[in-house]
């Protein structure tokens, strides 16, 4: 299967079949496995030989989710967790020791900057904060003990892009770990390692699984680092369930599909508000009025399916705006088959200090819109009607 494109080995690969002869993987829902001997059992505690011992270790549905995620990345090997945060949390936690810095992108995600601001620390791991509008300033930041660069790019909820070519000369020139969060673009819309990534992070809980059903995450990338994860993770439980590891293959198949309609629904509604007069601003990457068009058309296939905006009048009326919506959810998930609309302000990352969201552009009449699968003729309606 090595000459055959990501999307169709994400439909093929799959986990050898049983003696039942079944054209779908069957779920292997068991905590443990079975030794043939008190021998196979040591041999296999020793990893002399490979196979299943535990389903917190491996499970066949776990395993196949992971080698379809390498596929689509073009990565060496993976990890699956219990959600996306375990495995931004795990990643760090695996790979930094006391004493150590990151350097990261100031546009993260609300639980990515209270891990490196009030966890990693506890435990002597310092960061940096680098502007995605100065980038010439990051060398500057880059400190002895500097060992990762963290970036999350589309970045959540400003949609700020980072150059991953850029980040991966960055990162070579001072043998860091290139670590990007791409959850908003999939490996569908963008692969980070083709850029020099290191390492690629997703929540799985997104637009992985597409219906909002359960909650996951993975970290992918080179072979060496994962194996410094995987042996955080063995220990420490944030083991996926398998059933969870089986929902993820299955959507895996209509990713490409749905990423399709996704973002041609986001160019569509992001189109429409740029017009709208109650409307500031809107933040979408394939729109040209993107600071950074160019960029996104550079290193993503499309814009991606999350559309951000600022509503005239501030967080009264981005509140009026989100309690009169008729058909689009009120929620803080994304990636969903159903449109969401959330507040970041108010909800996501409102833990942050207004100093801290208004540096990345998170002002109090922001509104995050993850389009979904819906006609986009009805998910621009109910837009346009709660914004009269």
């Amino acid at each position: 299967m090595s000459d055959q494109q990501p999307e169709t080995k994400a439909i093929r690969n799959q986990t050898e079949r049983t003696d039942q002869r079944e054209h779908s993987t069957p779920l292997f829902l068991t905590s443990s496995f079975v030794f043939d001997s008190a021998e196979h059992a040591r041999a296999l505690f020793a990893r002399e030989v490979d196979g299943n011992v535990y389903s917190r270790y491996s499970n066949p549905n776990i395993d196949e989710f992971v080698t379809k995620m390498c596929d689509m990345e073009e990565a060496e090997a993976g990890v699956a967790t219990a959600s996306g945060m375990s495995s931004i949390f795990s990643t760090l936690a695996g790979l930094l020791e006391q004493g150590d810095h990151v350097l990261a992108c100031r546009s993260l995600f609300g639980s990515s900057h209270q891990i490196l601001s009030g966890i990693l620390p506890k435990w002597g791991i310092d960061f940096s904060y680098g502007s995605i509008d100065d980038t010439e300033s990051w060398e500057s930041l880059i400190q002895d003990n500097t060992r990762v660069l963290f970036l999350e790019t589309p970045s959540n909820p400003g949609l700020d892009l980072i150059d991953l070519e850029w980040a991966g000369k960055l990162a070579d020139a001072h043998n860091l770990i290139l670590i990007v969060d791409n959850c908003f673009a999939t490996p569908y819309l963008q692969q980070p390692m083709k850029y020099g990534a290191d390492l690629v992070l997703h929540s799985a809980t997104k637009f992985i699984d597409g219906q909002g059903r359960g909650l996951g995450g993975i970290a992918v990338g080179k072979e060496r680092y994962i194996d410094e994860i995987s042996f955080f993770c063995r220990h420490s439980g944030p083991a996926l369930s398998p059933f969870n590891a089986w929902m993820f293959s299955k959507s895996l198949e209509t990713l490409p599909m749905r990423m399709d309609r996704h973002c041609d629904n986001a160019l569509a509604l992001a189109e429409e508000l740029q017009e709208h007069v109650n409307v500031e601003w809107v933040k979408y990457p394939y729109l040209p009025s993107h600071p950074q068009y160019e960029l996104a058309k550079k290193q993503m296939k499309k814009g991606g399916g999350v559309v951000s905006f600022n509503i005239k009048g501030g967080y009264e009326a981005a509140k009026n705006f989100l309690d009169k919506l008729n058909t689009i959810s009120l929620s803080a998930n994304l990636g969903d088959s159903r449109s969401i609309a959330t507040h970041p302000a108010s909800t996501t990352h409102s833990k942050l200090t207004e100093e801290e969201r208004l540096a990345v552009n998170i002002t109090p009449g922001m509104v995050r819109i993850a389009v979904g699968l819906e006609a986009v003729e009805d998910i621009i309606a109910d837009v346009n009607q709660a914004l009269a």
